[in-house]
């Protein structure tokens, strides 16, 4: 769903907020960046991972620790944000409601064997080029461009 089809709700009521992470890593195969997508569990639609505040937590730690929960991934997260995109998140009573999402990017360190969600979506690793191609979110699809064009300065051996 689109925002523009949210109608009222796009204009009169609050919008969400979330914190995400970028999880990317070179490719041990062909040392090309990757980023991780995962399923969300109702739609099934690829998403990067992502949660609402916490009480305690910076931005930056919540999407850490949504990396984790939802995927199994621990790494080194970027200071500050990437960028933000929105969509629309539709709650479990059917409600539709905007929410705007803060990016963080994450260095891939290790993926656990085992996390809080597993089982319950599916995940992937696709060239950073690509990525793109499996969201919805045009806002989403500019921010993997985005870090593409930061990821290109950094000489293969280093990252």
């Amino acid at each position: 769903m689109k925002l523009a089809e949210t109608g009222g709700p796009l204009f009169t009521a609050k919008w969400l907020e979330q914190y995400a992470a970028i999880c990317f890593r070179r490719s041990p195969e062909t040392g090309a960046f990757e980023v991780l997508l995962i399923t969300a569990r109702g739609s099934g639609r690829w998403v990067i991972p992502k949660g609402g505040p916490m009480k305690g937590k910076t931005p930056r730690e919540v999407a850490a620790q949504e990396a984790f929960e939802e995927a199994g991934v621990r790494g080194k997260v970027g200071k500050k944000p990437l960028g933000r995109y929105s969509y629309v998140k539709r709650l479990d009573n059917g409600e539709n409601l905007p929410c705007i999402v803060e990016v963080f990017t994450l260095e891939t360190v290790s993926v656990a064997e085992a996390f809080k969600e597993q089982g319950q979506r599916q995940a992937v690793w696709v060239r950073l080029a690509e990525a793109g191609s499996y969201v919805e979110e045009p806002e989403l699809r500019g921010l993997f461009a985005k870090l593409e064009t930061r990821l290109r300065k950094i000489p293969p051996d280093t990252a």
